[in-house]
């Protein structure tokens, strides 16, 4: 299954336990397909180098090694006009267009409401990891 993660939700399945962690996980063991685009690396990376400082004891290096290794690289298509309230989200748009990607995996309330765009569903963590339990069987 193919899934492009909200930078909220690959941020948050680093630092923290719960969904977006076992979707990192499923992710690791080829369960599923990350699809990213440059837009969405750089913002991951930006992300993470600043939270880095408050949390020195977790190497990000390792995690952005794997997503240059394990993840389908999109160059997205070019939106005629904006999709989401927040421009800075129409990149997973433009990605899961590009990759005819369905299924976004977000907390942002902006990307949630455009769900269903052009056939794109866009699904909170915890909702995602319900509806597919057999990907996170252990």
């Amino acid at each position: 299954m193919n899934v492009i993660l909200d930078t909220n939700v690959f941020i948050s399945g680093i630092y923290w336990s719960g969904p977006p962690y076992k979707i990192l996980k499923a992710w690791q063991n080829r369960k599923i397909n990350l699809i990213i685009s440059q837009e969405i690396i750089d913002e991951y990376d930006r992300v993470c180098k600043a939270l880095s400082k408050q949390f020195p004891g977790i190497d990000l290096r390792t995690f952005m090694e794997l997503l240059a290794i394990n993840s389908k690289m999109y160059a997205p298509l070019k939106l005629n006009e904006p999709v989401s309230r927040d421009p800075d989200d129409d990149k997973f748009i433009a990605c899961a267009l590009a990759a005819k990607v369905k299924v976004i995996i977000s907390g942002d309330k902006d990307l949630i409401t455009i769900s269903g765009y052009k056939g794109i569903n866009v699904i909170k963590p915890g909702i995602f990891v319900r509806e597919n339990s057999n990907l996170f069987d252990q």
